[in-house]
């Protein structure tokens, strides 16, 4: 069993030992928070942490209603900029805390009236060491290079970010979330029979909208970086502005449904797909039951806002299922290592 397998079945528990190991520093932080409110949020992450910042994103804006932006990291590193980062909550996320980069970002942001918080798997980091504030994502060392179990460990810690900042979040429910991870784990042999049948795949697209969109993101980095298949990542609305004219028939498409808010887009989008003859494979909950018959299902029944850790976790199972299908090695794709700085 591969060492990417193996720690995405370490989740419920990684999940749990975050959620709980910050829940203290959290309600501290809340009561900062409540005394400062920041008036703009940014974030800066590279890689799988700049898939899980892509979540932050959409989860602060919507139940905060404080405006989000991704940091653009060669502004700070290679045009050497100052920025005016008053009243700003700036965060920087990384699973190893040593992003050259981001945490470039996060010293010169703080020089520039920023209040500082890392997001990282390493207690003991330059990330950690740096900033004003950290939320340790507990995931364990994660050995392989393709990152699971650290990404949904970051999903946690921004429900806790978004539940500190004011969000109409209730514990109980993060509490939950655990759980909802063992379910989406049951499900590992249906996966692993619908992989095989993508066998020779080379090119695809994941889509997802809303709070799913940054999972098409990661979705797509994992069959990139462990099956080497050439993988777009799109919302349904701009694969629609001209992307859409590379599918046709039994091109793989993968999507992300939660019943909720995006669904409308989203089932219009599969009626498109549908028509182009696309071969689709589907992830959805038993809430939403308008969902294809053929869909990856997840047995819990899910409110939108709480779909995304649990619908990446059988993405994940079927990028180490299809590299393992194809010969390859998830732990060890070729040309990376597990830190990667750059500038």
């Amino acid at each position: 069993m591969s060492q990417m397998r193996f720690e995405i079945r370490e989740q419920p528990q990684a999940l749990d030992r975050t959620l709980r190991g910050q829940l203290r520093q959290i309600q501290r932080l809340k009561k900062r928070f409540e005394t400062v409110r920041p008036r703009l949020v940014v974030l800066a992450a590279r890689g799988t942490s700049d898939n899980a910042a892509q979540f932050g994103r959409y989860l602060i804006e919507i139940t905060t209603g404080i405006p989000v932006a991704l940091a653009a990291p060669s502004v700070s590193t290679l045009y050497h900029s100052k920025l005016d980062y008053r009243d700003t909550l700036l965060v920087a996320i990384s699973q190893s805390g040593e992003s050259t980069d981001t945490n470039v970002v996060l010293e010169e942001g703080k020089e520039c009236g920023a209040l500082t918080l890392g997001i990282t798997n390493e207690s003991s980091s330059t990330l950690a060491r740096i900033a004003d504030e950290t939320i340790l994502v507990r995931a364990g060392k994660e050995k392989s290079v393709a990152a699971t179990k650290t990404y949904t460990g970051q999903q946690m810690a921004f429900y806790l970010l978004a539940w500190a900042l004011g969000a109409d979040l209730k514990l109980d429910d993060l509490r939950r979330i655990p759980g909802w991870a063992s379910d989406a784990l049951k499900i590992e042999s249906t996966i692993s029979a619908r992989a095989e049948r993508f066998r020779f795949m080379d090119h695809a697209v994941a889509i997802g909208r809303g709070l799913n969109y940054a999972n098409a993101f990661e979705f797509a980095l994992k069959l990139m970086e462990t099956c080497y298949i050439v993988a777009e990542r799109f919302s349904s609305a701009d694969l629609l502005h001209g992307p859409i004219a590379m599918v046709g028939k039994s091109f793989p498409a993968f999507l992300f449904t939660p019943g909720g808010p995006t669904w409308p887009v989203m089932k219009e989008m599969l009626a498109r797909l549908a028509s182009l003859q696309a071969e689709t494979l589907v992830i959805t909950d038993k809430a939403n039951q308008e969902a294809p018959k053929d869909a990856i299902r997840l047995a819990a029944r899910l409110t939108d806002l709480y779909t995304p850790i649990p619908y990446i976790i059988p993405a994940q199972l079927f990028a180490a299922t299809l590299a393992e299908v194809k010969g390859l090695d998830p732990d060890r794709p070729r040309g990376l290592t597990k830190v990667t700085q750059t500038l």
